[in-house]
């Protein structure tokens, strides 16, 4: 099979990658700081939480064994990331 772009490869964000997750995210958590998680919290609780609460959320979504994305890489070094799941992982892009 032929990847989408050469020389990326795409790996599950299991445990074992979380370190991965964590060198391509930086110290700030991604952009803004929100490690990924606006969409997955309802926004009255996003808005209670500090960036090491939603970085925790994310730590614990990967440590349950769920998939919460995929990891891009080139070179064996994590240069993207693609948040993935059911809808109802999402409960923010419910109307409220």
């Amino acid at each position: 099979m032929r990847s989408a772009a050469p020389g990326l490869k795409f790996h599950p964000v299991i445990p074992e990658r979380w370190v991965d997750l964590e060198r391509l995210f930086g110290e700030r958590g991604a952009y803004g700081g929100c490690w990924c998680m606006w969409w997955r919290l309802r926004r009255s609780q996003f808005d209670r939480q500090t960036a090491a609460e939603w970085k925790e959320g994310l730590k614990a979504l990967v440590d349950s064994g769920q998939v919460p994305g995929l990891l891009a890489y080139a070179n064996g070094e994590p240069v993207a990331w693609c948040s993935v799941g059911p809808r109802e992982s999402y409960p923010a892009l419910e109307r409220s």
